[in-house]
């Protein structure tokens, strides 16, 4: 079974629920057990409120998630200014910020963060799934995501 999405969002703090949401809904009708789910929804999030945070003014940000039968795949990009993570210095411990890229890389697989020559960053993400591995949805699972869909 896969399942492929993208959703574009605006610069907007509140768009990184609307895409928490959609997410775990996507994650738990296809099987995802909550203690595979749980890092995918905080890496995701945190990766979005990064590209509210930095990305340019006047642009969105774009959330593509390939769901796999052993994997979940997460790409968030925005069009603003490129980073190195290697550089991004270690917060201080009373910092109530700058925790963002070591947190992803704690509770996912892989993570990469890419600056296209365009002006895009992207910050690749994947989670590969443990004793839970997706299924077909359980009867009239689907039909709760098709509001959404449309």
């Amino acid at each position: 079974m896969e399942v492929n999405f993208s959703i574009a969002l605006p610069r907007q703090a509140y768009t990184v629920a609307v895409m928490r949401d959609f997410l775990g809904e996507a994650l738990r009708t296809t099987g995802v057990c909550a203690e595979c789910r749980f890092p995918i929804l905080l890496a995701s999030s945190e990766a979005c409120a990064n590209a509210v945070d930095h990305g340019a003014q006047s642009s969105g940000y774009r959330v593509t998630v390939r769901i796999r039968t052993d994997t979940c795949l997460v790409e968030v990009a925005h069009t603003g200014p490129g980073f190195n993570p290697a550089q991004v210095p270690l917060p201080d411990l009373e910092a109530e910020s700058g925790r963002g890229i070591l947190m992803m890389r704690h509770v996912m697989e892989d993570v990469s963060v890419a600056a296209d020559p365009d002006g895009t960053t992207r910050v690749r993400m994947r989670k590969r799934f443990g004793a839970c591995r997706p299924g077909p949805p359980e009867p009239g699972e689907w039909s709760r995501l098709e509001p959404v869909l449309r």
